[in-house]
């Protein structure tokens, strides 16, 4: 099987060499929407939120599920939630998450020594919330994360976490103390426990 070679010309004017008129019609149109959107009384067609105004309180905008600067929810000792599983910087798609594991006290379970969250890496996807299996991550401050000038006031480490949370309302076990005597009987679950 042979493959052909089929030659074409390439006919380009002078015109379409330079450029000029495609970046002319490209600034025309960028023109026109900026005298369009600036000019006109009530922003035209513009959909915008307008923090500056008086009156206006910009976090009546944000959404139900709005996703805000992460925090570590502590247990009513006031130690944190967290048991250093390492779920949610192993599903981190940012790699933002850092975590280093240390023994607890009570000898029962482990925790977190160093938990640092890197909010300018931070995609802001939710799903370290989603992988935490303790309650112990939450993303729901309803607060934007405050402009830096320097990058480590970006990174967020244990204490400034915690700051922000609270105490965990979650129950270990979901359904309470007695969750099994609780669930419903049909449940295939629980069928023979």
């Amino acid at each position: 099987m042979t493959i052909g070679v089929k030659k074409v010309s390439l006919q380009r004017t002078t015109r379409d060499q330079i450029f000029l008129p495609a970046i002319l019609e490209g600034l025309l149109t960028t023109a026109r929407h900026f005298f369009k959107n600036t000019m006109t009384k009530g922003m035209g067609d513009v959909d915008t939120i307008r923090y500056g105004e008086p009156g206006v309180d910009p976090k009546s905008y944000y959404p139900e599920r709005f996703r805000g600067v992460h925090r570590l929810m502590f247990r009513d000792d006031g130690s944190v939630r967290c048991v250093a599983c390492m779920c949610c910087s192993t599903v981190c798609p940012a790699r933002c998450i850092y975590i280093v594991a240390e023994d607890r006290e009570d000898n029962n379970e482990k925790g977190p020594a160093t938990f640092v969250i890197d909010e300018l890496k931070c995609v802001v996807c939710g799903l370290c919330v989603e992988a935490c299996p303790c309650d112990a991550i939450r993303m729901d401050t309803r607060t934007h994360m405050t402009p830096t000038e320097a990058r480590e006031d970006a990174v967020l480490r244990k204490v400034d976490l915690m700051s922000r949370g609270g105490p965990s309302v979650a129950v270990q076990g979901g359904l309470g103390a007695d969750y099994r005597a609780d669930a419903p009987a049909a449940d295939p679950r629980f069928v023979g426990r």
